[in-house]
């Protein structure tokens, strides 16, 4: 009786253990450290990419218990792109959000543009998206031997965006399912502009192994943008919004 009632305990013990882990999502605040990221006129990049990131990670806790939620960075931190993936791969995640903000060529002040978009891994196709791509990939070069790190991978140069177009993406129908549900969350939540959906070469979705997103959460050169970001009640906003859009997601593979 003693064993029967040991094995029942470790087995409940161990069904408990498999639903509380059954859902891993990693949540990434793009820069950090000596990263700062874009500038605007008052604020960084990096600081309103972390505060958004961790609402999300809060509303995910407090209202979806049966998932676990890690940060790739908690603080004001320096992580190196490929350290990024590697922790979703090591925790077996299910779903990979990196939260960036925008800015246009060469970081003009005053912009009038404005938008939410939400990237996907994928072929740049279009100038504007292998523009983004070379911008976020950049803080590759703050990193120690990165050109054997990531293979000789020159994030200025449009050549080496070609091994891009042979790449395969197993996870893109559910990475462009998400992306999608993310930017219409934008605009109906937030009351952001939705400028859509698209694929890049994103170094830090390159090697992970799960469904996987970046997001951008509106322009930190545009006077606006930047003061409804970095405001309680634009952080506030734009982390319900993917709250929102990770339920619908998550609801919908079950």
């Amino acid at each position: 009786m003693r064993h029967l009632r040991f094995f029942i305990l470790l087995t409940i013990s161990l069904l408990l253990s498999s639903k509380a882990q059954a859902y891993t999502l990693v949540i990434d605040a793009g820069h950090g450290g000596k990263d700062a990221g874009a500038l605007g006129f008052t604020t960084k990049e990096k600081n309103i990419n972390l505060a958004v990131a961790l609402a999300f990670g809060r509303l995910v806790e407090q209202n979806i218990p049966d998932v676990k939620v890690i940060y790739t960075r908690k603080t004001d931190t320096f992580v190196e792109l490929d350290e990024r993936a590697c922790i979703a791969n090591r925790n077996k995640a299910d779903l990979f959000i990196s939260i960036h903000t925008n800015s246009t060529a060469a970081g003009l002040k005053g912009t009038q543009v404005c938008g939410t978009e939400t990237y996907t891994l994928g072929m740049h196709r279009a100038a504007d998206n292998l523009a983004v791509a070379k911008r976020e990939n950049s803080v590759i070069t703050l990193e120690a031997n990165y050109e054997e790190r990531y293979e000789g991978f020159d994030p200025k140069s449009s050549e080496s965006y070609i091994i891009f177009e042979l790449m395969q993406d197993t996870h893109m129908q559910q990475s462009v399912k998400f992306a999608g549900l993310v930017q219409q969350q934008f605009a109906s939540h937030a009351g952001r502009v939705n400028k859509g959906v698209y694929q890049a070469g994103f170094l830090v979705l390159r090697n992970t192994s799960m469904p996987s997103v970046l997001v951008e959460l509106g322009y930190i050169n545009n006077r606006a943008e930047e003061r409804f970001l970095a405001s309680q009640d634009g952080v506030a906003k734009m982390s319900r919004a993917i709250f929102n859009a990770f339920k619908a997601y998550k609801q919908s593979r079950k």
